[in-house]
C-alpha cells in the first residue's frame, strides 16, 4: 500500500535547504516537530517524518531543481527494480521516496560490520539491470550503498542520465577484492579508508601499476592490524 507521503508537506515548507559556491554540503534553515534530517549533499537533504516513517523526502536548493526533474525521471525508468528505492511522488522542491535504513558501506568499515559478497554481487546486479533501462549506473560509492539483512540496496541515482564511467565502483570492488579479506570484522579509521582512496587515484601520476600499489597498501593495513 503507498504511503500518504504528502502528509510532510507542510513540515517540509518549514525547511530551507541552501547550497553554497564551493560545492561542499548544504544548510539547512528551520525546523519542523517529526522532521529529521538524514542525509547531506551538495545538492540536497533528505529528510524522514515521524507520521510516515517509511518515506524518505529529498528536498532540493533552489539552484538544484532540475536535478530534481532528472532524478524523478530516473526514478520512474527504475521502476520495479528491487535494489532501488520505490518513488512515490514529488512536490515544488523534493521528492518522496522509500526510506532505506540501514549501515552504508562505509559505516560497516568504520563499525567493523562484515560485508558479505552477496553485497557486492547485488551491486553489480543492480547495475546491470540499470543498464538494460537504457540508463548509466554511475557514482556509486561508499556512502550509496546500505545493507540491509546482508543484502544490497543503491540509494542515490542522481547521475544516472549523464555520461561516462567515473569507476568508482570498479575501485571499489578491486579494493574489496584485495583488501578485504584480511580486514573483515575489524574497525577501520576514516584516515586509512580516505588514504587508500587518495592513493588509487594518483597512481597514474605515480607510474605505479596496481600490484605495486597493493603491496603497499598492504603493508599499511598489516602494520594497522598489529
Amino acid at each position: 500500500m503507498k504511503p500518504n507521503w504528502r502528509l510532510a508537506e507542510d513540515a517540509l515548507s518549514s525547511i530551507r535547504v541552501e547550497g553554497n559556491e564551493r560545492n561542499e554540503e548544504v544548510s539547512l534553515f528551520g525546523y519542523a516537530d517529526g522532521l529529521h534530517c538524514v542525509g547531506l549533499g551538495t545538492d540536497a537533504a533528505v529528510f524522514t517524518y515521524d507520521p510516515v516513517p517509511e518515506v524518505a523526502y529529498k528536498v532540493y536548493t533552489d539552484h538544484a531543481l532540475y536535478k530534481k526533474e532528472r532524478e524523478r525521471d530516473v526514478y520512474l525508468q527504475l521502476k520495479g527494480i528491487p535494489y532501488f528505492p520505490a518513488y512515490y511522488g514529488e512536490g515544488s522542491n523534493y521528492l518522496a521516496i522509500g526510506y532505506e535504513p540501514g549501515p552504508t558501506l562505509l559505516d560497516c568499515l568504520l563499525q567493523g560490520i562484515p560485508v558479505p559478497p552477496v553485497v557486492i554481487s547485488d551491486v553489480e546486479d543492480a547495475r546491470r539491470l540499470v543498464r538494460e533501462r537504457g540508463l548509466n549506473p554511475r557514482d556509486i560509492h561508499l556512502k550509496n550503498v546500505v545493507v540491509q539483512n546482508g543484502r544490497a540496496k543503491v540509494i542515490d541515482v542522481s547521475e544516472y542520465m549523464l555520461e561516462g564511467d567515473d569507476r568508482r565502483w570498479e575501485h571499489l570492488m578491486w579494493a574489496y577484492q584485495m583488501f578485504y579479506p584480511s580486514m573483515e570484522g575489524k574497525k577501520i579509521p576514516l584516515w586509512l579508508i580516505n588514504s587508500v582512496k587518495s592513493g588509487y587515484k594518483k597512481l597514474d601520476q605515480a607510474n605505479l601499476n596496481v600490484e605495486e600499489y597493493a603491496q603497499r597498501i598492504s603493508r599499511l593495513f598489516s602494520r594497522f592490524m598489529k
